[in-house]
């Protein structure tokens, strides 16, 4: 079967950024394993850029704590030496989240001047003057949305950000934020995937007491999708636990899920990752899934589920194989 033989669906545009890839890639593992930026870190740096923009992914995700810092600090020392490339890439960073030091433990902080800051430092490491989209990384519980409201202002009046978003975080909290807001939220980046099910099995499990336990809080993806705001999923490869990665001992639903990925894999002639990602693709919320391997190959074998589009009874079989039961 070849990997474009379904047309039942067709994933649409961005609504803020048309011309962003269906596909983003994570920046997280970027960088050095030492207290510096090495030559090879910025070497394997410009190979990942090169291999996405190659592959048709020209998103780049970041987030102010990856490696401390150092993650943008690469990817920036990378751009410097191609600056012409800003014009064709999209960036993306996250705020909010502190770690631990002499003062208090691992914390959130989404405060007016902590977010001012961060961005400031961020364009600094990134060495360009604006992002496409900044996100709250994790919600603050001590947050004051006014505060929000003003830093937002603030960045997109002075140029520095041109869309906000919030990251791990339900309808709820996207709808409290958004009152206070002047500019639209654009983006969500939560856990979606083979391995992390909550997000669909809290829409058909309506009326069935023995899974109230599922939690996902129910109207997060519709609100999305209702209000354009783009869906993005982390961890949605689930660390190569089906692209892969030795399941021996694992669960007999992740087993039997690997060998249906496998065979999948050779239904639609592609890769493992084009399966795994195309299983989050193929949702009609229009989930951009972010890829974060360094892995040359891995990245072009990801990469290839822009190609793939799962008819509906291979979607169900993979999401039925993962739930470990049949439907209700």
């Amino acid at each position: 079967m070849s990997m474009d033989s379904s047309s039942e669906y067709q994933i649409p545009l961005n609504h803020y950024i048309p011309n962003a890839s269906s596909l983003a890639y994570g920046c997280m593992e970027l960088g050095s394993n030492s207290s510096s930026i090495t030559p090879e870190a910025v070497q394997q740096t410009n190979q990942c850029i090169d291999t996405a923009l190659e592959a048709g992914i020209n998103f780049f995700d970041h987030a102010d704590i990856y490696r401390s810092g150092m993650s943008e600090e690469v990817f920036g020392l990378a751009l410097e030496q191609r600056p012409a490339l800003r014009d064709d890439i999209f960036l993306q960073s996250k705020c909010s989240i502190k770690f631990e030091d002499d003062v208090a433990p691992g914390r959130y902080d989404a405060s007016h001047d902590w977010i001012i800051k961060s961005v400031e430092g961020s364009l600094k490491r990134l060495k360009t003057d604006y992002l496409d989209i900044l996100l709250l990384h994790r919600p603050d519980p001590l947050m004051q949305p006014e505060e929000v409201a003003k830093a937002f202002d603030t960045l997109y009046q002075q140029g520095k950000v041109k869309y906000f978003g919030m990251s791990n975080v339900q309808r709820h909290q996207l709808e409290f934020l958004q009152h206070y807001l002047d500019h639209p939220l654009v983006a969500n980046q939560i856990e979606l995937g083979l391995n992390a099910l909550d997000w669909l099995n809290e829409g058909v499990v309506v009326g069935h007491p023995e899974y109230q336990g599922v939690n996902f809080t129910g109207g997060t993806l519709e609100y999305c999708r209702m209000n354009k705001v783009q869906i993005q999923s982390w961890r949605s490869l689930a660390q190569g636990l089906f692209s892969g990665r030795d399941v021996t001992g694992q669960a007999e639903n992740i087993q039997k899920t690997a060998q249906l990925v496998a065979a999948l894999a050779e239904k639609y002639n592609c890769s493992r990752e084009a399966i795994t990602l195309g299983f989050v693709r193929r949702h009609p919320a229009n989930i951009q899934p972010v890829i974060g391997s360094t892995n040359i190959e891995r990245i072009k074998a990801c990469a290839e589920t822009t190609r793939v589009n799962l008819t509906r009874e291979d979607w169900y079989s993979l999401y039925v194989s993962s739930r470990g039961e049949r439907l209700p």
